[in-house]
């Protein structure tokens, strides 16, 4: 299904240079994976993510079974097929949703009963669910259906639902019977260090080809999240990828590579890009602040995008004010560019062996 090769460590940190092959592709780690919620990274296409590197792509496990349904992209060849990506694909669970859309569910020990966000309409999904409807979308890596909990979540409340994840993981692995799809594991465990590495423990012992630390980036301090990703990356077995859900700024990235984490997804290079917010080196810019609307010069000078290469900030400033829909498609190329090319700097420090900067 999929094997990781750590090739080296960094001496100045716990980043790991790795190489995960899947059935689809090898992929270069620490990576970062653009988000596809609804089978399409919003605004560009599949040759658009082959143009900045884009070795990965993560699609939503509840969006799309809500909307088209599993059971017509499966009939349609799968989701690769589907999105004409025929690179790896992970797939989350589902269970992220049970945490965002808690006000439209309700979890029991059998799995979660909720109304659909769209229409109103009820659904229920278990851990078995899950897998069905994620070995129907046929991705590389697809996730155990798990509970994560609010940052505010009481140390009893939190150790009820790592139990519970806990048990649906085991669950999840029961049924999943596929020579083409790796399962991870999902460590839980909220803000508590002592109940991490109690998941984290629980989870191994359940043996999955790679594992993932959940339930951060949640409204959290950026430094307790720090600190919680710092505790549990070395906890995971040093021999399989440990993934980062939903995280997050290129600081974070650079932080959390340093602790041994080798993958990531994030909303926040698209999501920033459709408000205007542009990333560049040492910081973000506001392409529809006033100070760029007679700015002949590309959002960075030594950017390789097409938007870099092609357009000014007075032209990019034009077209999101006057809310042209190729605002969105140029400002995500730069934004998603740019991530691509920050994780290659932070690759080429651990093969260089120098600090990272």
């Amino acid at each position: 299904m999929i094997s990781f090769e750590v090739i080296k460590t960094h001496s100045h940190s716990s980043a790991r240079l790795g190489i995960l092959t899947t059935p689809r592709g090898q992929i270069e780690t620490p990576c970062f994976m653009p988000v596809g919620t609804q089978a399409t990274v919003k605004s560009l296409t599949p040759d658009d993510l082959k143009s900045f590197g884009a070795q990965i792509i993560l699609g939503n496990t509840y969006h799309l079974y809500l909307r088209p349904g599993h059971d017509l992209i499966r009939s349609l060849g799968g989701l690769h097929k589907f999105m004409n990506w025929p690179h790896p694909i992970l797939t989350d669970s589902g269970g992220y949703q049970v945490f965002s859309l808690k006000k439209l569910a309700k979890i029991t020990e059998e799995g979660v009963t909720f109304q659909s966000h769209f229409d109103g309409s009820s659904h229920f999904i278990s851990p078995e669910r899950s897998m069905e409807i994620q070995q129907a979308l046929g991705a590389d890596i697809i996730m155990a259906f798990d509970e994560p909990t609010p940052h505010t979540a009481s140390l009893d409340q939190t150790e009820k639902s790592l139990q519970l994840t806990t048990r649906w993981a085991k669950r999840c692995k029961e049924v999943l019977h596929s020579d083409t799809q790796a399962l991870f594991g999902i460590v839980q465990g909220g803000m508590y260090p002592d109940l991490r590495r109690k998941s984290a423990e629980q989870i191994m012992e359940i043996d999955f080809p790679g594992y993932a630390i959940g339930g951060l980036s949640v409204g959290e301090e950026k430094k307790l999240m720090y600190d919680i990703t710092g505790h549990t990356a070395p906890l995971l077995p040093a021999d399989k990828p440990r993934y980062l859900m939903g995280v997050g700024t290129p600081e974070d990235l650079l932080q959390c590579s340093s602790m041994g984490v080798d993958m990531f997804d994030c909303v926040m290079p698209t999501r920033n890009a459709r408000n205007g917010s542009l990333f560049i080196k040492g910081g973000k810019i506001n392409i529809r602040n006033e100070q760029y609307k007679t700015d002949p010069d590309p959002i960075e000078p030594d950017c390789s995008c097409y938007t870099c290469k092609n357009f000014s900030k007075a032209y990019l400033r034009h077209l999101i004010m006057v809310e042209e829909i190729l605002a969105m498609r140029l400002l995500t190329l730069h934004n998603s560019t740019f991530y691509q090319q920050w994780m290659t700097s932070i690759r080429k420090a651990i093969a260089d062996d120098v600090p990272f900067r």
